[in-house]
């Protein structure tokens, strides 16, 4: 696996060297270079860093989205973009090597108050933040069945398949069933990015 960096400039710092052995710089025109399973380090400066991270993820490689400012929206819409990981820029090679071994086995990595947002359901910090995209949340429950908003909707609280189940009286397999329509409709990979898409019309009708 090699850890490519897009920077502004195509410097490497000191410190993400210490990190990793296997380092190159990246330019934001060079995506072919990287290969499936290549762990991609974008910075949020580079001005095309939102056009890269899709491009990047639908080339099977593990994106990081890197900010000298972090904030909320901008993780959240980091990973609804398709990264796995968003990160200060400044970190610590310690805590970019973990940032590593996580997103390279399938984890997610932000902050760990936003974390605590998305995993809990408690979106309401968040919620005000998208006030102006609810019609867009809305329409996307409008390209489900009855059921299958049910069921994402349950998902979006932080149900787990076998809570769903037993809410709406089905069985598993056909929560399993519904969540694979559900993903290919909303155009989503994960729970996570499902629930990224949900979280406030779902905060809205569990009011």
């Amino acid at each position: 696996m090699k850890h490519w960096f897009i920077t502004t400039d195509g410097s490497l710092k000191a410190r993400w060297k210490k990190a990793f052995q296997n380092i190159a710089p990246l330019s934001a025109n060079a995506c072919h270079q990287v290969a499936k399973g290549d762990l991609v380090w974008v910075l949020t400066s580079v001005h095309e860093w939102p056009m890269l991270v899709p491009l990047l993820a639908e080339r099977g490689a593990t994106v990081v989205v890197m900010s000298y400012n972090p904030d909320d929206r901008e993780a959240l819409n980091a990973l609804d973009l398709g990264a796995r990981g968003y990160v200060h820029t400044l970190a610590a090679s310690e805590v970019l090597s973990q940032v590593s071994l996580v997103v390279t086995n399938k984890g997610v990595w932000v902050g760990q108050e936003l974390l605590a947002k998305v995993l809990s359901g408690s979106f309401k910090a968040l919620q005000q933040r998208v006030e102006s995209d609810r019609y867009q949340h809305s329409e996307y429950l409008a390209l489900l069945s009855e059921r299958e908003r049910g069921v994402a909707l349950a998902v979006a609280r932080g149900a787990t398949n076998k809570e769903v189940a037993r809410q709406l009286d089905i069985t598993e397999r056909t929560v399993k069933a519904h969540m694979s329509a559900i993903f290919k409709k909303l155009a989503v990979r994960d729970r996570l990015q499902l629930i990224l898409k949900l979280a406030p019309v779902a905060e809205r009708v569990s009011q």
